[in-house]
């Protein structure tokens, strides 16, 4: 846009001393200095959206003991980095592992009985062969092999389920991440449901905000495509900043969306995920997920140009006779704190006041020759 070197009225007096006035020199003029304008053009920008956002571990998980029993250790402090694998919590184990004891034995009773009805149903087959005895004979001993089987298999069965129970007792990190909150303590009585802690996998962390539905359509209209997950592969890289102004260093990419407008807010939920090699991003973080669209043929005027008066915004255009006249116009903010995008109001070629504008009046008049410079 292009500038001119205007400025307001001022009035300049010279109050020289008396023996100017006595020696019949003329008072000095007043000197009429035009305003600052700028003559409107279009250009390209990229504008910012911001969106709030929360942020979310990609796997947070809700740990919980699978047994009932009395929590013996604690082995992390919330905010610990854990491994995969690593013990979390120890329950007493001792009943379980008399339960895994007392299967055992009966699998060995089971295996024995087993042994000793496989030899029975061997021998009655051989004697039935001989004719020696009767087919009802035979057939009973098989059934009774074939239900010491089935007992073993029950008794091997108790053993596993015993050995998973025993397991149970010591509990582990389920991912790689972050220990939250813990609100037990050692010695409590714990059981299915109770919650120990939240592991929340922080390699990456999804930054869940909403959308305008026109966001979507406009990725779909750049001929993208008209399905919503092949339109977020065009979504620009994202940027997260937090509550009080810090600009996470890594960018984000959007990878999901719910494909469902919510009905009442007219909104679509979208997920942005960011890189957290170094743990600095934690679940719960609140802050702003900011997205830059690049826009074509942009009106741009400076802030100071515009007069806001209640829920109307307003510029002063320079008429042909250099008198300003108040145009009504609509603005978007570009989030760069110096300009404003016109939506409606200006046209390409107008012209219109920038510094001072909240001084001018309607149908004052702002432009003005330059004075000649006195010789000297």
């Amino acid at each position: 846009m292009k500038r001119k070197n205007v400025v307001v009225w001022t009035m300049v007096f010279g109050t020289m001393a008396g023996g100017l006035i006595s020696c019949g020199g003329d008072a000095p003029m007043p000197e009429q200095t035009s305003y600052e304008t700028v003559t409107i053009e279009k250009k390209d920008i990229t504008v910012p959206i911001k969106f709030s956002a929360k942020l979310k571990g990609q796997t947070d998980v809700t740990i919980t003991p699978q047994v009932s029993g009395q929590l013996m250790n604690i082995c992390v402090k919330e905010g610990d980095q854990v491994k995969k694998g690593q013990t979390l919590f120890m329950i007493d184990s001792r009943s379980a592992r008399l339960e895994l004891e007392s299967a055992q034995a009966n699998l060995q009773a089971a295996i024995a009985q087993e042994n000793s009805a496989k030899l029975e149903y061997e021998s009655n087959k051989n004697l039935f062969e001989k004719k020696i005895v009767s087919q009802y004979t035979l057939t009973s001993a098989e059934n009774s092999y074939k239900q010491a089987q089935a007992s073993t298999a029950q008794a091997r069965a108790s053993v596993n389920s015993a050995k998973v129970n025993l397991g149970y007792c010591t509990i582990t990190a389920p991912v790689t991440g972050v220990i939250g909150e813990i609100p037990v303590r050692t010695g409590d009585q714990v059981s299915p449901g109770t919650e120990l802690t939240i592991v929340s996998g922080n390699t990456n962390m999804d930054a869940e905000f909403s959308v305008t539905e026109s966001i979507i359509e406009r990725a779909v209209s750049e001929g993208y495509s008209m399905d919503v997950k092949e339109a977020l592969k065009h979504f620009p890289d994202v940027t997260f900043v937090m509550k009080n102004g810090t600009e996470y260093p890594i960018k984000g990419r959007v990878t999901s969306a719910t494909g469902v407008v919510n009905a009442t807010t007219g909104t679509i939920s979208l997920k942005a995920t960011f890189p957290n090699p170094e743990g600095k991003l934690f679940s719960g973080i609140q802050g702003t997920v900011v997205m830059p669209f690049d826009e074509k043929g942009v009106i741009v005027i400076p802030q100071e140009a515009v007069i806001k008066l209640q829920d109307k915004q307003q510029v002063f255009k320079v008429q042909a006779d250099s008198t300003a006249t108040s145009v009504e116009v609509t603005t978007q903010d570009i989030y760069n704190g110096v300009d404003y995008a016109v939506t409606s109001g200006l046209n390409v070629g107008d012209r219109i006041i920038t510094v001072g504008a909240n001084n001018v009046r309607e149908g004052q008049k702002v432009l003005f020759p330059e004075a000649p410079k006195a010789e000297k």
